[in-house]
Parts: C-alpha cells; structure tokens; sequence
C-alpha cells in the first residue's frame, strides 16, 4: 500500500508539512550530536585544524527542510500516476549522468596541459552545464519525493510502520555531501572522532589537514567520503545507479529509526555498539533496496550492482579478490600492533596500499584510520574489518531471524556486544 494518498486534500497535506517540521526539530535535537560529529576529547583537539572548513549543518538542514516542507506541501508529485512517477525517477538519474559527466570534462580541460585557456575553452560547456543544473533543480524534489513514498510503501509492506506510515518518515535530499575526518589512536584501530567537513576540499587540503592533525597530536587521521549521513532529513550522495541510491536511503533511514531505540542511542557508546549499528543498516539498506527495484524499476533491477563507492576503482585486475586482501592486511596490522610494532605496521600498510594500486584499486592512504572507518561497515565476509567479530555476530542473527522486521526489531533493543553474542550463541 502507499503510505501518501494520491490528490491529497489541501487540508492533509498542511498537517503533512505540520508533521514533518515536529519531525525535523525532534530530529536536529537528537542527531546533533552522536550522528555528526563524534563528541570525544580528540575531536576537541582536531578542531583546532578543522574549524576554518568544518560543515555546516544548520545551513544545510534549513534548506533542505525548506525543500521538504514546499513538497509536502503542495504535493505535486502524488498527482502523477505510478508510470509518470517511474519516469521522473528514470529521467532524474539520467540527467544526473549528463551534469556528472560534464563535470568530469570541464575537469580534465582545466587539468590539460594541452589546453593553454581552460576557462574560455571550457565556455560553451560551462553553459550546457548550467542548463543541465537548472533542470535539474527542477526535477530533483519530485524524484526525491517519489523514492520517499516508494521506500515508505516499502516498509509498510515489511510491516516497519506505525499506523501505516514509518516513524520517522522517510525524508532525505540530495546533495555533494561533506566529507569525514577520522581519528584513530596509532597503536590500535579505532575511531576516536569523526568530523565532517565541506564537501569542496582538494586533494592537497586533505592531505595537508592530515598531516597536521597527525604531527599534532601524534594519531592516524584521514579524510573519507560518505555516501549518506543519518541527519534529519537524511543526506544523499549524488550518484546515477537507482540501487546504491535506494541502498542508501534506507540506510540512512535505518539510522533514523534506530536512534529512537537503544542500539541507535548507544551508537558512540562503544567501537562494537558503532559497528552493530553501521552492519545492521547495511543490511537493512540492501535488503530494502532489492525490494524496491523488483517492485517498481523490475527493468533496472538486473542493470544494476551495487558496489563499495567510497573505494575509487582504476581498472582492477582479474582475479584479485579486493575483500580477501583487505581481509589478509587487516588481520596482520592488527597482529603487528598488538605487538607494539606500530612503525612496522604502518610501513606494511603503506606496502599493500601500493600493492593495492598495483591491482587496480586506487586508495589513497591505508592507515589505522582507514580501518577504523570502512571496519565497522561488516555486513559481508572479510574486508577491512578483519577478524571483528562484531560483524559476524550481526549476520548471524539476521541468519536466523525469519524476517528484516524481526531481526530489526530484535537487535534494535540491544545496548551491548555482550547481548548480541548470547543471542547467537547455542541455545540463545
């Protein structure tokens, strides 16, 4: 069933904008915190580097809520019939192709050494790309508002609703998203902070804030990309495949729902509380994802395959197994560490790093930050979270859970590691 009616009455969708505003403030006060910024005294400590291009939040949120509220209000999308809202959705993603891909080209003409004047050269295609952006913020919302209601229909049918509608709502905008800075101790993984910034940072900055973060205060640091932040609404990264979008949006929404239960609210609690967390919207994520590609883009459903966007990829290799080796490097870094050879450990990880590159996977630092990061994301065998057994005990208790909505609603109450390993064990 759809969770919103189709020529909703002017009256309902006033008490819709009504509620999402409730929503959003309720939302900003409870994910201020714990989802934006890890609040530790080494974050303290970074933000004397990261103050000058530290995201902000607030002004994001209020357009973005500005965005969300016209929709809710006027509606405009409902009117469409279920193949015209299929097509805004197809059109959105492949307009978004167009602007990435021409964003790309005026990249490289700026990077060619062959082109002597890049911003007149770059002109004509400049133009076209403003064109592409206005259609864009033109057909953006309704896309937006469509996947909502598919996704929110979604959970109905999985029966994660209340009243017939998901609380919170699904509400989520797309937009470049900030990047992380994350902090880990050198001599063992694990992430002490986390502190987004602005989403326009070079290369050179990047490298240039870890290095002063990390001559500082003597720790492992790195910038990372994310593709989706649990703020309210949720953010999005801009990206053309309808399955890592749908992925991720539910992902995010997970989140969501979880900080209103006790795994989401000890999310920073402890590293395992963090990855229980972060696997189990993975999984949830995915799943929803696959169920609503079958239901409405069933043609898109096989074109698609969702991957690891926050690894950039060259041209890899044949037969090299990226999770295997990743696996295979963390397990050693973390022997080595547990040794107290921290200075060998980060020589053997800027080793694999080229080794890595070699095969055609393009990371551009492997540190204890690295793993710290992408470890806790465990919803599959192996990678970089080594031998976590955090992880493991997630998918095993999706295993033997008879649905996503069971296994939701069983590891939502937990509160520690210790919890979840009993409810694996024999007899649990």
């Amino acid at each position: 069933m759809n969770v919103i009616i189709f020529n909703m009455p002017w009256y309902l969708r006033l008490l819709r904008g009504i509620e999402i505003s409730l929503y959003a403030i309720f939302f900003a006060g409870l994910l201020g915190g714990s989802s934006l910024m890890v609040s530790t005294k080494p974050s303290e400590a970074a933000r004397r580097y990261t103050r000058s291009v530290e995201f902000d939040y607030v002004s994001w949120t209020l357009e973005a809520f500005a965005v969300k509220l016209d929709q809710a209000v006027l509606g405009t999308p409902y009117y469409f019939p279920e193949i015209s809202r299929h097509q805004i959705v197809v059109d959105y993603l492949h307009l978004m192709d167009a602007i990435l891909s021409d964003e790309n080209k005026i990249n490289l003409m700026f990077s060619d050494p062959k082109i002597s004047n890049p911003p007149v050269a770059s002109q004509p295609l400049q133009a076209q790309l403003n064109g592409l952006e206005g259609q864009q913020r033109q057909l953006s919302p309704l896309a937006e508002a469509v996947l909502q209601d598919q996704i929110s229909a979604t959970l109905a049918d999985l029966g994660l609703t209340t009243g017939g509608q998901p609380l919170p709502p699904v509400l989520f905008h797309i937009s470049p998203l900030p990047y992380d800075l994350i902090i880990s101790p050198r001599d063992k993984i694990q992430q002490d902070a986390a502190i987004s910034l602005v989403p326009d940072l070079s290369v050179d900055q990047q490298n240039n804030l870890e290095t002063q973060v990390d001559s500082g205060l003597n720790v492992s640091s790195l910038v990372v990309p994310v593709g989706g932040i649990g703020s309210y609404p949720t953010m999005v990264m801009r990206t053309t495949a309808l399955d890592w979008l749908s992925d991720t949006i539910a992902h995010e929404w997970t989140h969501n729902w979880l900080s209103l239960r006790p795994l989401g609210l000890n999310y920073d609690t402890t590293p395992e509380l963090r990855t229980m967390n972060e696997t189990t919207a993975s999984i949830s994520g995915n799943e929803i994802s696959v169920l609503v590609l079958k239901k409405y883009y069933p043609e898109l459903a096989l074109e698609y395959n969702i991957q690891n966007v926050s690894l950039p990829l060259n041209q890899p290799k044949a037969n090299f197994n990226f999770n295997n080796e990743m696996h295979v490097t963390r397990v050693h870094v973390d022997e080595l560490l547990a040794q107290g050879n921290v200075t060998e450990a980060e020589a053997y990880m800027e080793q694999r790093r080229q080794f890595f590159f070699d095969n055609g996977y393009a990371i551009r630092k492997l540190n204890q930050a690295y793993f710290a990061f992408y470890g806790a994301y465990a919803d599959v065998p192996g990678g970089a979270a080594g031998e976590d057994p955090v992880g493991p005990a997630v998918r095993a208790l999706r295993a033997k859970s008879a649905s996503l909505t069971d296994f939701l609603k069983t590891i939502s109450k937990m509160d520690s590691f210790q919890q979840l390993q009993a409810a694996v064990s024999p007899g649990g």
